[in-house]
């Protein structure tokens, strides 16, 4: 945006143009389509699960940012269950049959709320997904516990695809207690064995041994699926563009690897994360305009989508689509899928290779870290400075050309899309929140970055 653009604009303009007031917030955040837009052009692309042959949706429904409550539920559900029911009616009606979630997801409401919109199509409709996620107790009880109440939440028999969620973090020594000394791993196998578990994977988040350890167990377990983040960014640039931790494990972090090495052990693929938190749905302006002089009708978000699609050996892209927008946009993508060129793919790693260097704080907006026990919204706080880094709000100093503009942009929107005693000014580093982040994220030393860089603002002495 040029300077002289904001001279005689309304606040309300200048407000909405930076995507912080009214509906255009959350759109903006994750970058799909326009309201009210029917995008379906064709039907939605399947692929064939090789254990069953049967047809799975391309395009996953992840069930982690469903829409939340206009007003307190009388249960405590923070979930808007009659918006979910229209968003999985209308995802069912156009061919989206992969829905996935896990205890964890939606201030443990996700199963729940997931469970009874699902329970309202015939069972043969959907494939379900959720996972057994991190417990402080890792006794076998507690986590059969888990297990039968996502059978329970979810109102079904059996499972579809059932993950050792988010291993990789805290090394093979957690993954052995999570999963082996406590026999958990057995019993999981013999589920699968009586069928109230069809399909047994992991999702993978962090240590490279971990997922080369287990991945050598293929032989013995019969892993039928993995989940991996995958997108443009992290098929080749995650070492450099996740966290510092990440630096040290080298190269095989990468999207490019993990797909690799899966691929030549016929492992089907599930994608998380192909828009990487909503961060290439939220490309720089020219970026942008380079997509749309490419492929005018495409939003970034469907740039990225169709990378992660292009994939033979990818089941499922699990998209969190908390809107209808989101919805109607991510199914002109998948109806049908379009495969890049090589000529597409060479240019989505051409801008790869200039995000990798970016000022982006790497969340994704999982919201593992919450709730913060000092009331910090720490995602909010990540996502507005990325999206300031985005549209070049970000200042270096008070000699930018265009630091007026940026420093009132930042703080505008800071104020506006992150509460007061939400703000990074309110964290006391004590990291709690650490061992949450499956990104690696110092989250403390970031809050502490915001924070002086937004005193720095508001003191003039950037």
């Amino acid at each position: 945006m040029e300077q002289t653009e904001n001279k005689g604009m309304s606040r309300r303009s200048f407000l909405k143009r930076l995507g912080i007031i009214g509906a255009s917030t959350g759109l903006s955040a994750c970058g799909h389509g326009q309201a009210g837009q029917e995008t379906v052009s064709g039907e939605m692309t399947y692929r064939t699960d090789p254990k069953t042959g049967q047809q799975v949706s391309l395009l996953g429904y992840g069930c982690m940012r469903w829409p939340p409550a206009t007003s307190p539920q009388k249960d405590g559900c923070p979930i808007d269950q009659e918006t979910v029911n229209g968003l999985i009616d209308y995802a069912i009606e156009r061919g989206v049959n992969y829905f996935d979630t896990a205890p964890i997801y939606g201030q443990g409401w996700s199963e729940t709320v997931t469970g009874k919109a699902l329970k309202r199509h015939p069972r043969e409709k959907f494939f379900i997904a959720t996972k057994m996620s991190g417990a402080s107790d890792l006794s076998r009880e507690n986590l059969t516990v888990m297990y039968h109440r996502s059978l329970q939440h979810l109102q079904v028999d059996y499972i579809d695809y059932y993950l050792l969620h988010g291993i990789g973090g805290g090394g093979m020594d957690l993954f052995n207690k999570r999963f082996i000394q406590n026999g958990m791993l057995d019993f999981l196998i013999e589920e699968r064995k009586q069928g109230r578990i069809r399909h047994l994977g992991w999702s993978f988040h962090g240590d490279i041994e971990v997922f080369n350890r287990v991945l050598q167990m293929h032989e013995q377990v019969h892993w039928d699926f993995v989940q991996i983040q995958l997108n443009y960014v992290d098929w080749r640039h995650a070492s450099a563009y996740n966290a510092d931790w990440q630096k040290a494990m080298g190269d095989d972090t990468n999207a490019e690897y993990l797909y690799e090495e899966l691929a030549k052990r016929d492992i089907p693929v599930v994608v998380m994360e192909p828009l990487l938190g909503g961060r290439l749905a939220n490309v720089t302006q020219d970026v942008l305009a380079q997509m749309k002089q490419k492929r005018p009708d495409d939003t970034a978000a469907a740039w990225a989508f169709r990378f992660a699609g292009s994939y033979p050996k990818v089941l499922t892209v699990l998209s969190g689509m908390t809107y209808k927008e989101h919805l109607q946009d991510n199914l002109r993508t998948f109806s049908p899928l379009v495969p890049l060129s090589e000529a597409e793919q060479d240019f989505l790693q051409d801008v790869a290779e200039r995000m990798k260097d970016s000022q982006n704080i790497p969340c994704t907006d999982c919201k593992y870290c919450m709730p913060c026990p000092y009331g910090i919204d720490i995602p909010a706080n990540f996502l507005h400075y990325n999206k300031c880094v985005n549209h070049g709000y970000v200042s270096k100093s008070h000699l930018d050309a265009n630091y007026e503009e940026a420093r009132r942009a930042f703080l505008i929107g800071y104020d506006r899309r992150v509460p007061k005693l939400s703000q990074a000014s309110h964290c006391i580093g004590c990291g709690q929140c650490v061992s949450q982040c499956p990104q690696g994220i110092d989250i403390p030393s970031q809050m502490r970055m915001i924070d002086d860089y937004v005193e720095q603002l508001k003191q003039g002495t950037l």
